[in-house]
């Protein structure tokens, strides 16, 4: 189901996008220099337009922050003017009057005076019962205390493994209690870069492997720079033993964002894993000769499977399974059909869900449902022969994040949907299917927070990983 259609024309682009009010100039080279959103929208209409997906729909992003230059409400103005390229920030120069960038610098500045607030308080949250069409249920808190908790994995004993950006690793006992893992190799906390993924080894119960995804720093002519690496270890109690990269991707680059980074097993033990275009869209995600913007299969050592799809192509990196992506940060096997599915950012609008099969070209950025962030255009087209249209896209963003298949019987009714957290708009989306189509859509937990990562435990539970305020939920039915 397609929320929205873009219509492009031969001579230009018109892009309207009615609730919001936001009209761009007919001639592209034109739209590429000026693009005002029309002086009907509210300030606040603006900053969810433009900024919420990065920053919050409820501005926590301003919440004890450092400000790169300064807060002060010159320094903000000129923030968004020019941006903070280097740190993924567009320009909204060409976007907005000095009007609004006014109106926008006084909006940040009140939000971050305030203390923070969340949609649910200390004491409501082990309370409240929330329903949907489909069920009751109640929020259980199993892990607070966090600052951005990133990946989840579940122990054979029962307990869990938690990522944290920052570079911290928890194990939470059964009794509920967080301790740290040793062992954690070097990260670049920096950006979106840091501790990422957290993943089991299908024969965990027998080798006791564990594969982290995180952004690895390097020095380079007294420049930090970063990438996405995979890390293998054994872990021992509380300790990460007999540590080694798997996987390096290449080339590393300065800017901290766009790692991708999830980590999924299939029934057939390979190891599969996402690289985000790390912000050079033009240069990686159409290019086999480098990891970035890529979904990769490796076996479980990180050697490479002899039938994937370009082993045998002169100058292409071995393990790219599929390529054409921007930043996927949802990956997961269809219990169903043994398929990987994911899901990755678009820019402002074009986020996709999509059936990963190998050798195919996903597109990324000759086509797009998404514009720039600042409201300007990079492409005018959204389908071209050779590159696979998504499952279904979203336009406006969500800015999704996790991605889980509910398999068990403890929701009556919604085994086999699909789950996939929103970042932007702060819920966890079910998604009904029939194979390999949409029929349906819920939104579980709106105004929770952050949703980084959603998963089904071994129990059969959803639980929902939250950056705002940092805590991780179970979802128990109504009643249970």
């Amino acid at each position: 189901m397609k929320y929205f259609t873009l219509l492009f024309g031969v001579a230009g682009i018109l892009i309207l996008l009615v609730s919001l009010n936001v009209i761009q100039l007919d001639n592209p080279a034109q739209a590429a220099e000026k693009v005002l959103i029309a002086e009907v929208d509210t300030i606040d209409q603006t900053y969810q337009t433009l900024c919420a997906s990065c920053h919050g729909k409820k501005l926590n992003g301003f919440l004890d922050r450092e400000w790169k230059r300064g807060k002060n409400k010159d320094s903000i103005m000129k923030t968004i003017n020019v941006g903070l390229v280097d740190l993924g920030m567009p320009a909204f120069g060409a976007a907005l009057t000095d009007a609004q960038m006014s109106g926008l610098a006084d909006y940040v500045l009140k939000a971050a005076e305030r203390e923070v607030q969340y949609a649910f308080g200390e004491d409501e949250i082990k309370t409240d019962t929330f329903s949907t069409a489909s069920f009751k249920y109640e929020l259980d808190t199993i892990a607070d205390g966090m600052e951005a908790p990133w990946g989840l994995a579940f122990l054979p004993d029962g307990d869990m493994l938690i990522t944290e950006k920052s570079g911290t690793l928890f194990r939470r006992g059964t009794d509920g209690k967080l301790s740290k893992v040793k062992g954690l190799p070097e990260v670049r906390d920096f950006g979106q870069g840091g501790l990422l993924d957290v993943e089991l080894h299908p024969d965990y119960d027998e080798n006791n492997l564990v594969y982290l995804s995180y952004s690895k720093p390097k020095k380079e002519g007294g420049e930090t720079i970063g990438t996405t690496a995979i890390m293998k270890a054994e872990l021992d109690g509380n300790e990460l033993v007999n540590a080694e990269d798997i996987f390096i991707a290449e080339p590393y680059s300065s800017k901290p964002y766009h790692f991708g980074s999830r980590l999924e097993f299939d029934r057939d033990g390979y190891l599969f894993f996402s690289v985000g275009d790390r912000g050079s869209r033009d240069e990686n995600p159409q290019d086999l000769g480098n990891h970035c913007g890529k979904i990769h299969r490796v076996h479980d050592d990180g050697s490479v499977p002899d039938d994937n799809p370009f082993v045998n192509t002169e100058g292409a990196m071995p393990t790219i399974y599929s390529y054409g992506h921007r930043n996927p940060q949802g990956v997961a096997m269809n219990p169903v059909t043994g398929q990987i599915w994911s899901h990755e950012h678009g820019p402002r609008g074009g986020d996709e869900i999509n059936i990963n099969r190998p050798g195919l070209n996903y597109g990324w950025p000759v086509i797009s449902y998404g514009i720039n962030y600042n409201g300007t255009t990079f492409t005018s087209i959204t389908e071209k022969e050779g590159m696979e249209q998504p499952l279904d896209y979203y336009v406006p963003s969500i800015a999704p994040c996790g991605m889980a298949f509910l398999t068990s019987d403890k929701y009556p009714g919604l085994k086999n949907s699909l789950l996939v957290g929103s970042l932007k708009y702060q819920y966890c989306e079910l998604i009904k299917l029939d194979g390999e189509n949409i029929i349906s859509r819920e939104k579980l937990l709106e105004g929770v927070g952050r949703v980084r990562n959603v998963r089904v435990g071994p129990d059969g539970y959803i639980y929902i990983a939250v950056e705002e305020p940092g805590k991780i939920f179970r979802l128990m039915p109504f009643g249970v």
